[in-house]
């Protein structure tokens, strides 16, 4: 979804209480909200409650949210301060957390063989960014992945853009290099 439509749909949550736009608003960042958190605090749970405490948020806050102009960046960043504040309440306390990897894969009406290959294809490309380096494998989630911009994922992580480009340029490389070798290309 584009800035621009969802920011409607916030303005329209804001205009007239409406639970459908802001249904639509949640569907589209849950899931993006909660991968983000879950870099931070590690636990599928609590980053599953940050995300939906944001979006809660987002709800409460839905008539003062006119004046934002990037609403997915607003939510992450509030993410990111929600998930660092769970952390400092988590101090001293294990988590354990099952490590289990969600694939949102939707697939048109294709053969057979071409369902494999797709599927092929993804696992080999999910573990490829698997095998990136933590800061690396951040940075090209938020910006491919959330369709965050370079200047916002700075900010987001306290980085200049210069090393967000760096990190990226190194995770397109490394990415390029594993898929080259796993798929035998010269």
């Amino acid at each position: 979804m584009k800035p621009a439509e969802l920011k409607a749909l916030v303005d329209e949550m804001a205009a007239s209480n409406s639970e459908s736009a802001y249904r639509q608003v949640f569907d589209q960042l849950f899931l993006p909200i909660r991968k983000f958190s879950y870099s931070i605090v590690k636990s599928w749970e609590v980053a599953e409650e940050v995300a939906s405490d944001v979006l809660f948020m987002l709800w409460q806050q839905r008539r003062r949210l006119a004046d934002v102009t990037n609403i997915r960046y607003y939510a992450f960043v509030a993410a990111r301060n929600h998930a660092l504040n769970a952390l400092k309440k988590q101090a001293g306390k294990e988590i354990i957390s099952l490590n289990d990897i969600e694939v949102d894969i939707q697939l048109a009406t294709l053969s057979p063989e071409a369902i494999f290959l797709q599927g092929e294809l993804q696992a080999k490309l999910e573990h490829a960014i698997a095998l990136l380096p933590k800061q690396c494998k951040l940075v090209f989630k938020l910006i491919k992945e959330d369709g965050l911009s370079y200047k916002e994922v700075a900010d987001l992580l306290g980085l200049s853009p210069k090393t967000v480009d760096a990190h990226l340029v190194n995770a397109m490389k490394k990415l390029a290099a594993i898929l080259k070798a796993e798929f035998k290309l010269v």
